[in-house]
């Protein structure tokens, strides 16, 4: 297996080099650059083409949030993961309509992140139950009108409802009485049927259609 390559956003050497720290510990992480601001992270982003990016909110110039937007929207194939000492849900809010995949507390054990790192790249990290919540309030300001036409299957919107409500694959399985290894096929499966890449596209589907209430 090829190695995640990262770029590293962050305007605090300190910061930088506690996750080249983290990242180091575990050979399935290839660092290919730092960036000190969200400008920086966009010409890194161009000449590095980067798998994933960790970003930070709160940086000069430009914030984490612009670069964020600005990086989905040219390579909308990178996953941008926020990492933040604040656990201030607006900001990760803002930051998941942006289009980042997540966000890591700088707070947490070194085992946490490469764990949770590693299950975003999978596509398997599951949204937290503070921004399910958030993503549908946000979602029921527009009113939308079920679908007739689902290419999905009864067991596959089943699967999708789930994940809407912030489940992690095991809580599916347990749910569904289906081994996790059928979850995440499903999963594949749906996200190639639907032309989406993440947990939080699925959740916005998952609504229009009508089956998160």
């Amino acid at each position: 297996m090829q190695p995640i390559r990262i770029l590293i956003a962050d305007d605090h050497k300190h910061a930088r080099q506690g996750i080249r720290e983290i990242l180091e510990m575990d050979s399935a992480f290839e660092i290919v650059a730092e960036a000190w601001n969200g400008e920086e992270a966009l010409l890194y982003t161009e000449k590095y083409m980067p798998d994933m990016i960790l970003m930070d909110i709160n940086m000069p110039d430009m914030s984490g949030l612009e670069a964020t937007r600005q990086i989905k929207g040219d390579y909308p194939y990178v996953k941008i993961i926020i990492v933040t000492v604040s656990d201030d849900i607006a900001d990760l809010f803002e930051a998941i309509k942006k289009g980042a995949q997540g966000y890591l507390l700088k707070n947490l054990n070194p085992e946490a992140w490469l764990e949770y790192l590693k299950a975003i790249a999978l596509d398997e990290a599951p949204l937290s139950r503070e921004l399910a919540v958030q993503l549908l309030k946000e979602f029921s300001t527009k009113p939308v009108a079920a679908s007739e036409h689902s290419p999905l299957t009864t067991r596959e919107q089943e699967i999708l409802e789930q994940v809407a409500k912030g489940k992690t694959n095991r809580e599916i399985s347990e749910d569904l009485i289906i081994s996790e290894h059928t979850v995440k096929n499903h999963l594949k499966n749906i996200m190639q049927k639907l032309h989406l890449d993440n947990r939080v596209q699925l959740t916005r589907y998952a609504y229009d259609q009508g089956w998160v209430k």
